[in-house]
């Protein structure tokens, strides 16, 4: 029998209870040196993803290309000058959303067309990717890798447009889901945002020079100015004869990704208009409105629980303290085979702060609760340090639903909100009362006013179960009664 199971994505850490985010995207373009500043802004980036990255640069000649397993200071650092020469490249740091966490399927992504080379890094999931893949191999496509990515390139290369703009808008609209895109080729850099803006793209000007990236934070890094977000549906193309806005979709409303604001993003991002930091506080504000009850401190999880939990002492009128204190030095744990090394695997990144814990009534908040997995371990070890009481808030509505757009969330039947009552949930994780911001609780921290039932203003379908897009590859699986929604490869990576 063949192994099928290493091109999917890897087993999850017990001790990792928090979504995978989906990837970042950066690019420049005409700027001297362009290899060493996507690499500073891919450090901006990390967060979005931690098991690869990569970066394409082009030199006037030809593209040079390098992708790594790991992190992005392990992989880039030094003078990048000789190694990727060029001033235009682009970049990306991944999560294995779509394939496995293997080099074959880093990004950036390149082949040579008619035209010349092009390459490309995605950010986010296409949800008709295996339709599209089996159409193309039927056609004689060849696949190198099992990423979603990979198709794009080869609907690009089997265009019968003329010009390479042409040609990618032949791809864009076979293709389906949520997605950010940056492309680089001999001439022309290339941003692209999903018809409902689900993934974020924002556009930047460094000295007068174009910059793309998926978050307001990597302009910051490398000195950028933010121009505006790349909007829905829309596709930049940048050249030495400027800037142009192209739209290849029929118009639609917009409707972003309320979970960038809910996890996603870094607190100093400004996503959509909207302050990252800001709308969390008002996450926090709103919670202790909602489902506060008597504490003596406010401890957040950290580190995202922060912002929240400064909104809800400042709301509550309840002391902010730090209850709990990160290891910021620990690598990313390994999966551990007993539940004694699991317990020790998370004391070893997060701590508890006895002096402000002992003899406490402590509300925890947290910014989501996916499995429940490490909320119960945190309880415990906030108990352990001496509290009286502990409170958990969830400064998101409960997660019911899995997303199928670029975020690796576990299954249904694996999501504590799914098929459980709050009493339930609340003798699952130990504590002493539970609760979660709700969903109008949340469009209002967002400033977006009541929720929209027919024309929702944001992606929230983790929350309500309403998907902004067909599932295409995903109702051909039901159909065929097969639970396999992930391409399998035969190809097994060392």
């Amino acid at each position: 029998m063949l192994d099928l199971s290493a091109s999917r994505a890897p087993p999850r850490d017990p001790d990792d209870d928090t979504p995978r985010l989906e990837c970042g995207v950066f690019g420049v373009f005409d700027t001297p040196g362009a290899s060493a500043i996507v690499a500073l802004g891919l450090h901006a980036l990390q967060h979005r993803g931690q098991e690869a990255c990569g970066i394409a640069a082009f030199d006037g000649v030809g593209f040079h290309t390098e992708r790594h397993l790991g992190h992005v200071g392990d992989a880039f650092s030094g003078d990048l000058s000789e190694r990727l020469p060029g001033e235009a490249a682009i970049g990306h740091t991944r999560y294995s959303t779509a394939g496995g966490s293997f080099l074959r399927n880093g990004q950036p992504m390149f082949a040579d067309l008619q035209a010349g080379g092009i390459a490309i890094a995605h950010n986010g999931n296409l949800t008709n990717f295996l339709v599209l893949r089996e159409q193309l191999v039927a056609d004689g496509a060849i696949f190198q890798s099992t990423s979603d990515s990979e198709v794009i390139l080869h609907l690009i290369a089997r265009s019968r447009r003329g010009k390479v703009v042409d040609r990618f808008i032949d791809a864009l609209r076979q293709i389906e889901g949520g997605y950010a895109l940056v492309a680089l080729t001999n001439k022309k850099l290339i941003g692209v945002r999903d018809p409902l803006g689900i993934r974020p793209l924002v556009l930047g000007d460094l000295r007068g020079r174009a910059v793309f990236a998926s978050e307001t934070r990597a302009l910051n890094m490398i000195g950028a100015r933010f121009v505006r977000d790349v909007e829905h549906g829309e596709m930049v193309v940048v050249s030495r004869e400027g800037i142009e806005s192209v739209r290849p979709f029929p118009a639609a409303r917009a409707r972003p990704c309320a979970f960038e604001y809910v996890y996603f993003a870094m607190p100093d991002s400004v996503v959509n208009g909207r302050s990252v930091y800001e709308v969390r506080k008002r996450m926090g504000e709103r919670l202790a409105l909602e489902c506060g009850v008597p504490a003596d401190v406010v401890a957040p999880v950290p580190d995202s629980g922060v912002p929240a939990a400064i909104g809800y002492a400042q709301a509550s009128g309840i002391p902010y303290e730090m209850g709990i204190i990160r290891n910021h030095y620990v690598g990313r744990s390994f999966i551990q085979p007993t539940q004694d090394a699991r317990e020790l695997s998370v004391r070893m990144k997060l701590s508890p702060n006895r002096a402000v814990l002992a003899g406490k009534r402590v509300m925890l908040i947290d910014d989501s609760i996916v499995r429940g997995t490490n909320s119960v371990r945190v309880v415990r070890m906030v108990r352990e340090a001496g509290a009286k009481e502990v409170h958990l808030r969830s400064a998101s509505p409960p997660i019911k639903w899995p997303d199928f757009y670029g975020i690796d969330m576990p299954d249904r039947d694996q999501l504590l909100a799914a098929h459980r009552t709050l009493k339930e949930m609340t003798c699952l994780l130990e504590v002493d009362s539970l609760g979660f911001l709700s969903v109008e609780g949340l469009y209002w921290a967002l400033g977006a006013g009541v929720r929209d039932p027919v024309h929702p203003q944001f992606t929230d379908h983790y929350f309500t179960g309403e998907y902004p897009t067909r599932l295409l590859d995903r109702e051909i699986a039901e159909g065929r009664n097969d639970k396999v929604e992930r391409q399998l490869s035969f190809l097994i990576d060392a």
